[in-house]
């Protein structure tokens, strides 16, 4: 709309349309409408229609708006007073539900102690109770209470009786109740310990994900040692998420304080923070759940869009699809796998956290503003508190509310486990077409969860398309109608919307038969914004930067995942002429044909500014190498060679057509390796499979200097006259070796080899006899030959540069399965 007469005109049009919502009382609707007045009117000025008229007319309808608003604020959020003893009815009534569960359960003493609690609870809220009718309430659910409690120690002292009796003839017969033990966990996938483990290699399938296990199911001292140093972020230890944790204590008669504190407050947060406030302190009637809708979910002004977005598409799945996803998280449940509202304030978050589930405990404090207003992301169904307390869990790890920023990828990860990947739009590879029908085809499969993002934009090119600069979107739909591709988006903030092709303001492609096809009236759409819009394809692909797709992991078979740390000091910084001290890996697939394998190597990041200014690039290189180790990175050049991001996650797929056995080598790789970092790696396939970390056979080193200097400088075989000058090492190996490895180092500007002779063998038939052999083709600074079953024998070393008379220090490195001798003879 470049007509600033037109501006003018839709400006007046909108203001009459603002007056009449504003004195019928729709107020939310008048605010829209009273900004959009304005903002045709400010397009109007730039356009070149400007007087002193319109600017004062502008400021008064964006004072009118910024009045309205305020007043929604302070009645939709007033501070409830309960009466007194309200609350604490509430309590007690929780402490009798987990009683009784736990009474059903057997469990006595747990259910004695809950019942005692109550009866408690409800004798000391008694005295201070503001009516009778609660006060009332509050002695028939003690007088319950007590009841049940007296009637189950007196079956404990029947049966203890009993016991001792039974002791006097068998030992074995005395019954004594134990604690459960968070020492036994049925952990993700696998376990990090089995009580009763099965034998190693024997695959585990009664997963409850329907996944089978390609692997052992126990965790070995290494990786639990991993998960142990990473349980611990930002300072705080969040340990695995364990089969007994469904058992947590959620009742309590005093309401729960988290022991780790508030969380820190946002630079926005701060600005209008007045209180915490518990949700009872809120809503007359708090409540987890309502209803899971992705339309009700409204970000505020925490600066986490990426988890907001991911929060409101997997609540759109729930709502689609009938399947928990994002609501099987929360707890404490009900009967029927419902989260609850629990009045004494403690809840339990599951998320998935470098490389496994684990456990978040968090209280219901919610930050609230001056007006009432909760600063944090919230539902528009005022009652329900899940959005909240969700969000709070998340960023109680991520170091508080002064959140850096995030990805959906990493977000959804931590909220579903599903498998991230991500997708660049402006990326040169980038597959336009392949892209929009697999998610087409995908998203209404409820394979695949997704969001999109923009990348930097200036102010007025974001102003003029409607858009937020480096900001999530969530993907609600996605359609093909009349050869028009089109998705359904959401920004998190509930408001600001596209302004372009197929917005609520286009009245070029929105004809009549395209809104019937999509059920979609602009005229309605313009009377408020939700933040929510139609966009074509082609304009996302311009406009936005980055696609993030999640996918559902049971969509295959079986997987596998390790765990493992890669210090800082193992081979080089740059990956640049050696991944042989890298961590490596052989995968066996036993492919029947179109079988899909995705590997994701995940980082695990522990530490707040790690995550706000990730340095770390990390990446998977795959080779069809028979599952054989690999030392130079583009010798033979990668199968599949990743690109290195600076993302926690990193995942690499691969589509196998033939059927057969196909073994690769996987090779965990980082642009500049400057810290220690720990990670998992996760195999998923839609077929058997086996990994297996490649070790290191070579346990001993002998470590050589020398220079070619003068005469010693005689150059490769090529030149046979100056060749003999060059040095001659000599190792004896009084057994055969499993493994047996050379490496020769020096300046990457020289070109070097080496050829390694027989003189003395004592078994010349043997499969690993061999009279000599050459490192290969002269490589710039490092070149490396590595041996298997080596015969027993005497061999000749000869390290040489590839042009005589070049001058230059070496190291020279002899790795064995077991010790061998070294010397020089020249």
């Amino acid at each position: 709309m470049d007509d600033a007469e037109e501006c003018i005109n839709h400006a007046a049009e909108v203001a009459r349309q603002a007056t009449h919502f504003d004195t019928s009382g729709s107020h939310s609707a008048a605010i829209y409408m009273y900004r959009q007045a304005a903002e045709y009117l400010r397009r109007a000025t730039i356009l070149g229609i400007s007087s002193p008229a319109i600017t004062e007319r502008i400021q008064q309808y964006r004072n009118r708006a910024d009045v309205l608003e305020n007043n929604e604020t302070q009645t939709q959020s007033p501070q409830v007073i309960a009466e007194k003893g309200q609350n604490e009815l509430s309590r007690a009534h929780f402490l009798l539900l987990e009683a009784f569960e736990e009474d059903e359960a057997g469990n006595v003493e747990e259910a004695v102690e809950l019942y005692s609690s109550a009866v408690e609870l409800c004798l000391e809220a008694c005295k201070n109770a503001s009516n009778a009718k609660i006060t009332d309430k509050l002695r028939k659910l003690a007088e319950q209470a007590l009841s049940r409690a007296e009637d189950l120690k007196a079956s404990e002292k029947a049966a203890a009786k009993g016991a001792e009796i039974d002791s006097r003839t068998s030992e074995k017969s005395q019954c004594q109740k134990v604690s459960p033990s968070r020492a036994i966990p049925p952990l993700g996938y696998g376990n990090i310990v089995d009580a009763n483990p099965q034998p190693k290699g024997t695959p585990n399938t009664a997963r409850k994900s329907g996944l089978q296990l390609a692997g052992k199911s126990e965790y070995t001292k290494e990786e639990v040692e991993v998960l142990k140093r990473t349980s611990n972020i930002n300072g705080r230890d969040y340990v695995p998420f364990l089969a007994i944790d469904l058992r947590e204590k959620f009742a309590f008669s005093i309401p729960f304080t988290d022991k780790d504190g508030l969380l820190p407050l946002a630079p926005k947060q701060k600005k209008n923070f007045a209180r915490w406030a518990r949700p009872e302190d809120i809503s007359s009637d708090p409540k987890m759940i309502e209803v899971v809708d992705c339309f009700s979910i409204k970000q505020t002004c925490v600066s986490d869009c990426s988890f907001v977005a991911s929060v409101a598409i997997s609540a759109l799945y729930e709502k689609r699809f009938k399947k928990r996803l994002i609501t099987d998280i929360i707890y404490p449940k009900n009967r029927n796998g419902d989260p609850v509202y629990n009045p004494c304030g403690k809840y339990m978050i599951k998320l998935h956290i470098n490389g496994i589930p684990r456990k978040i405990i968090v209280d219901d404090k919610l930050p609230v503003g001056h007006h009432g207003e909760l600063l944090c992301s919230y539902s528009t169904n005022k009652h329900e508190f899940w959005i909240s307390l969700v969000e709070k869990s998340y960023l109680k790890v991520m170091g508080g509310y002064d959140f850096p920023g995030s990805n959906s990828n990493i977000d959804l990860y931590a909220l579903t486990g599903w498998i991230p990947e991500r997708v660049s739009i402006k990326d040169k590879d980038f597959n336009k077409e392949a892209t929009f029908r697999k998610i087409l085809d995908r998203f209404h499969r409820g394979d695949v969860l997704v969001t999109v993002a923009t990348g930097e934009m200036s102010d007025s090119a974001a102003d003029r398309a409607g858009l937020v600069p480096t900001h999530a979107y969530a993907m609600l739909d996605i359609k093909e109608v009349k050869g028009k591709r089109l998705l359904m988006l959401k920004n998190p903030w509930s408001h600001l919307r596209w302004k372009g092709n197929y917005s609520e303001m286009d009245q070029v492609h929105w004809t009549p038969e395209m809104c019937k096809l999509l059920n979609y009236d602009p005229k309605s759409a313009q009377t408020f914004d939700n933040g929510v819009f139609w966009i074509d394809f082609d304009s996302l692909c311009h406009f936005y930067d980055v696609i993030y797709m999640n996918w559902n992991p049971q969509l295959f078979s079986h997987t596998f995942c390790t765990h493992e740390t890669w210090y800082a000091k193992a081979g080089p910084v740059r990956d640049l002429y050696n991944v042989g001290e890298n961590p490596q890996y052989s995968l066996d697939v036993q492919c029947a044909g179109g079988s899909a394998v995705w590997i994701l190597l995940t980082r695990h990041i522990t530490e707040i500014e790690d995550f706000r200014n990730n340095q770390e690039y990390i990446t998977l290189l795959v080779y069809k190498t028979g599952g054989k180790k690999v030392f130079y990175p583009f010798d033979p050049a990668p199968y599949i060679d990743g690109i290195r991001i600076n993302s926690p996650h990193y995942l690499c797929k691969m589509v196998l057509k033939e059927a057969g056995t196909h073994k690769f080598t996987l090779v965990v790789s980082q642009y500049e390796k400057h810290l220690t970092i720990h990670y998992s790696l996760r195999v998923y396939s839609t077929c058997p499979f086996s990994l297996h970390k490649i070790r290191n056979l070579c346990k001993h080193k002998h470590e050589v200097t020398g220079k070619w200097n003068g005469e010693t400088a005689g150059g490769c075989p090529n030149h046979p006259a100056t060749y003999k000058n060059n040095p001659v090492y000599q190792f004896r190996n009084d057994s055969d070796l499993t493994c047996f490895r050379i490496e020769l180092k020096a300046p990457k500007d020289i070109q070097i080899g080496f050829e390694i002779v027989c003189v003395e063998a004592k078994n010349t038939q043997a499969s690993g006899y061999f009279s000599r052999k050459q490192s290969g083709a002269y490589r710039s600074g490092f070149v490396v030959m590595e041996l298997f079953d080596v015969v027993a024998g005497v061999y000749n070393i000869i390290p040489s540069t590839f042009y005589p008379n070049t001058e230059a220090p070496y190291f020279l490195n002899f790795f064995s399965s077991s010790p061998v001798k070294v010397n020089r003879l020249k």
